[in-house]
């Protein structure tokens, strides 16, 4: 393959990165909630109906059903993610061999390097 196909094939596979960061970021605000929604992933309902309490003035009965609200929502974001996590593993791997099997021999260890950062960025960004 010459130089200018694996400049091509590397630029296209960082546009698929790229676009693939950008559609996990929309899933995230769309589907999973906004950084709100992740406080109650982190098992902080208990700030929201304080705050709501303070905002809404809730009473005690409605603290409890809110309170319940958000349990029950993050069991469905837990479910969700859950549910597809291992299909879109298997989509990253499929595209990693393939792309291994194109690669020359002496490309693969920088490849894997590649790999291992935007790895290390990924399960950093899930760890926030």
């Amino acid at each position: 393959m010459n130089r200018k196909a694996t400049v091509l094939v590397i630029g296209v596979f960082l546009l698929g990165i790229a676009l693939g960061a950008v559609g996990m970021r929309l899933v995230e605000q769309k589907v999973w909630g906004d950084r709100r929604e992740e406080r109650i992933r982190a098992g902080k309902p208990a700030r929201i109906v304080e705050q709501l309490t303070q905002e809404l003035a809730l009473t005690p009965e409605q603290q409890q059903q809110l309170a319940t609200i958000l349990e029950d929502t993050r069991k469905k974001y837990d479910a969700t993610y859950s549910t597809i996590r291992p299909q879109m593993e298997q989509a990253r791997q499929e595209g990693r061999t393939r792309i291994r099997s194109m690669l020359k021999p002496e490309q693969l260890p920088q490849f894997e390097e590649y790999l291992r950062r935007i790895d290390e960025e990924r399960r950093n960004r899930e760890r926030r």
